[in-house]
């Protein structure tokens, strides 16, 4: 990173300028724009994304009371708060979505063979879930949920090796989970890992045609013919490791193929898991500790919305919603490669705290990371002049 530069600008310039205009020209999103650009609009979310702004004016607010800096930050002098409300009902989301996704890119290359402990596979790991956000019914009238409330869901596939986001749909919030597994493409040889949630057979054969694995929970009225039994190693908690057929009529017709039963018992949390999967060559204990690391989707979903600017959204529309989530998402990708390029050790969410107050001081982003120890040397330098003899 360049010396002399705020940090802002140093984290904006992980995005290639060549990437961001081919996403801009291929949605038109300049056209017959004068000043504020799409990248300005980009540049403006995203402070407002990593200073924690509470909403439009409240960025305006900000950047205006820093209008020496404006220029080295990047903006255009004279931002307005109808300007860039303008901006966000009007320039097309899918720009900054396909932006997120070429970041995506970047960063899974970069945390190619990430170690997850206890797994001795090597195959690809994705989580897929969703989460609710709500909404005010009477200003979001077009996300309807409930008789009394709207919320928008962020179905998610989260590569689990590398704690990246792979792949958002954005719906309203009665569109049902299962319904994101019919525009998915499937990895050969990668494990799918979902809820109970996700258990559709024709859904599931779908993805064991695709040459891909699933993991997830049985239900417990499962109706099913033992074909096979494989020995067990019950004293590290697994109790049944069985090939089965499903017994009703239209299930064996949406699910025709042999399966794979697991019975687990989790001696720390006393409570005894059934899963179900298409993979008979992985160790059953490979197979619960998969299931297990599905909770690393749950704390992304926590993480973003503790700490990214998504429960209190910035305009009304559709087109604006879907934009500043996808600009969230831009931004936690940016901050993961961050951590991976500088080899950063904390946490993401302390270099979020971090940045959320330092976006415009001109400290190096990899001396702002540095731990307090490194940065408070007591020891006297050599080239300090000594007054006094003690």
């Amino acid at each position: 990173m360049n010396k002399g530069k705020y940090v802002f600008s140093q984290l904006m310039n992980l995005i290639h300028p060549e990437e961001f205009d081919r996403c801009v020209e291929k949605y038109n999103g300049n056209y017959r724009v004068r000043r504020f650009s799409c990248w300005h609009q980009f540049l403006s979310l995203s402070f407002g994304q990593l200073t924690n702004r509470e909403s439009l004016r409240d960025i305006i607010i900000c950047l205006q009371a820093h209008e020496s800096k404006l220029f080295h930050l990047g903006f255009t002098k004279g931002i307005t708060r109808s300007t860039l409300a303008d901006a966000n009902e009007q320039r097309d989301w899918r720009i900054y979505a396909d932006l997120a996704q070429l970041l995506i890119q970047r960063a899974r290359v970069l945390y190619t063979g990430a170690v997850l402990e206890g797994i001795e596979l090597d195959n690809t790991i994705y989580a897929l879930d969703s989460t609710t956000i709500d909404l005010c019914l009477e200003v979001f009238w077009w996300a309807k949920f409930r008789k009394h409330k709207a919320a928008v869901k962020l179905h998610t596939l989260f590569d689990v090796r590398c704690q990246i986001p792979c792949f958002i749909h954005i719906t309203d919030g009665l569109s049902h989970d299962v319904n994101v597994m019919d525009i998915l493409e499937y990895e050969p040889d990668a494990f799918y890992v979902m809820d109970r949630g996700y258990l559709d057979w024709e859904r599931l054969y779908h993805i064991h045609e695709s040459k891909a694995f699933f993991v997830t929970r049985a239900k417990k009225n499962l109706a099913f013919t033992r074909v096979y039994s494989r020995p067990v190693d019950k004293p590290r908690g697994v109790k049944c490791d069985q090939s089965i057929r499903l017994n009703n009529h239209y299930a064996s017709k949406e699910y025709p193929a042999l399966f794979r039963r697991i019975k687990y018992h989790d001696k720390e949390l006393n409570k005894t898991f059934v899963f179900i999967t298409n993979n008979f060559l992985a160790d059953a204990l490979q197979i619960a500790l998969i299931y297990k690391y599905r909770w690393q989707i749950e704390l992304f979903f926590k993480w973003i919305k503790q700490h990214l600017r998504i429960k209190v959204f910035w305009g009304e529309s559709p087109n604006a919603v879907k934009a500043q989530i996808w600009v969230a998402v831009c931004n936690y990708v940016i901050i993961a490669i961050l951590k991976k390029k500088l080899e950063i050790s904390l946490s993401m969410n302390e270099m979020l705290q971090i940045l959320s107050v330092s976006a415009l001081d001109k400290t190096p982003v990899n001396q702002l990371f540095m731990k307090g120890d490194d940065k408070n040397d007591d020891s006297v330098p050599d080239n300090q002049l000594i007054l006094f003899d003690l």
